[in-house]
C-alpha cells in the first residue's frame, strides 16, 4: 500500500466520522431515540465490507467458490427476513421460499438470457443485488400482510365463518400487501436518470464501463429487480393466505405490579380475593 492510498484511507475515515458525527448530533437534537446506533451501524458495515472484499478476492480466484457464496446470500436474506416474519403463521418458511424463489429465478433468468456475461463478478453482482430485493420484499409483503389482515380482521373473519378457505378469506389482502411492497420499486424505476442515478449505473460507469454499457447493466438489474420481487412477495402471501387464524396482534407490555407485602400471602396469578362480608358472630 503507497502513500496515496494510505492518504486516501485516513480522509475517508475522518469523512466518515464527520458524517456519523452529525447524524448523532442531530438526531439527539431532536431527540430521537438511537442512541449511537449510526454510529454501530457504520462500524459494522465497515467490518463487514472488509471481510466480503477478502472473501470476493478468493472468489474471484477460485470461480468454483461462487456456488457457495450465492447461497451464504441466500441464507443470510432468508434469515433476515424469516426474523422480521417470524410473527406470522409460516412466516419464516414463507421467507426462506420466497428469497429462494425470488433470487434464484431472476438471478437465473438474467443469465440465461444472456444479458450479463456469465462469470464469477457478473453472477456475485447481479445475484447480490437481486437477493437483497427478494430479501426487502419478503420483509415488506411479510408486515404488509399482516398489518391488512389486522385491520380487516372482521372481514377475514366473516369470510371464515361462511366456510371459505383461507385463501379466499386473505384474497384481497394478499394483492394489496404486494401491491404496496412494489410500489417503491416500480417509483424508482420510472424515476431513474431524472431523480435518481442508481448504484448499478455508479458503479459501472466506476468500474471503467462507458455510460451507454452503464445504463444498459443498469436496465438489466432494475428490470431484474422488479421480477424478483414480484416473484418473491406473491410468494409469501401465497404461503401466508393459508393461515387457518388472523395473525396475533401486537401485545402491550404488561404493568409492572406493585412490590407485595412480605408478610402478604401469594394468591397466584389468576386468583381475586373476595371482599370480606359480616356474619352474624361478626360484632
Amino acid at each position: 500500500m503507497n502513500s496515496a492510498e494510505i492518504a486516501l484511507l485516513v480522509r475517508t475515515a475522518v469523512g466518515l466520522a464527520v458524517l456519523v458525527a452529525l447524524t448523532i448530533g442531530l438526531q439527539h437534537w431532536r431527540r430521537l431515540p438511537l442512541g449511537v446506533r449510526p454510529l454501530t451501524a457504520v462500524l459494522r458495515a465497515t467490518l463487514q465490507l472488509g471481510v466480503i472484499a477478502l472473501v470476493l478476492r478468493g472468489v474471484f480466484t477460485f470461480p468454483a467458490l461462487v456456488v457457495a457464496f450465492v447461497a451464504l446470500m441466500l441464507t443470510t436474506a432468508s434469515l433476515t427476513s424469516g426474523a422480521r416474519l417470524h410473527e406470522l403463521w409460516a412466516g419464516r418458511r414463507a421467507a426462506l421460499a420466497g428469497v429462494l424463489a425470488g433470487g434464484l429465478a431472476a438471478t437465473g433468468l438474467v443469465l440465461a438470457l444472456g444479458l450479463v456475461p456469465f462469470d464469477a463478478r457478473n453472477i456475485v453482482a447481479v445475484g447480490g443485488i437481486l437477493i437483497g430485493n427478494s430479501m426487502s420484499a419478503a420483509t415488506l409483503s411479510g408486515r404488509n400482510f399482516r398489518t391488512m389482515a389486522l385491520a380487516r380482521s372482521g372481514e377475514v373473519e366473516g369470510w371464515l365463518a361462511l366456510g371459505a378457505p383461507p385463501g379466499t378469506a386473505f384474497a384481497d389482502i394478499a394483492r394489496r400487501a404486494v401491491h404496496e411492497a412494489l410500489l417503491p420499486t416500480i417509483d424508482q424505476t420510472r424515476s431513474t436518470g431524472l431523480v435518481t442515478l442508481p448504484g448499478a449505473f455508479v458503479g459501472a460507469l466506476f468500474g471503467g464501463a462507458n455510460p451507454v454499457e452503464a445504463a444498459r447493466f443498469q436496465l438489466v438489474v432494475l428490470a431484474g429487480i422488479m421480477l424478483t420481487q414480484t416473484i418473491t412477495g406473491l410468494t409469501v402471501v401465497r404461503i401466508l393466505s393459508a393461515a387457518p387464524v388472523l395473525p396475533a396482534a401486537t401485545v402491550a407490555p404488561a404493568a409492572v405490579p406493585t412490590p407485595r407485602s412480605p408478610r402478604e400471602p401469594h394468591l397466584g396469578p389468576h386468583r381475586i380475593r373476595a371482599p370480606h362480608r359480616p356474619h352474624a358472630h361478626d360484632g
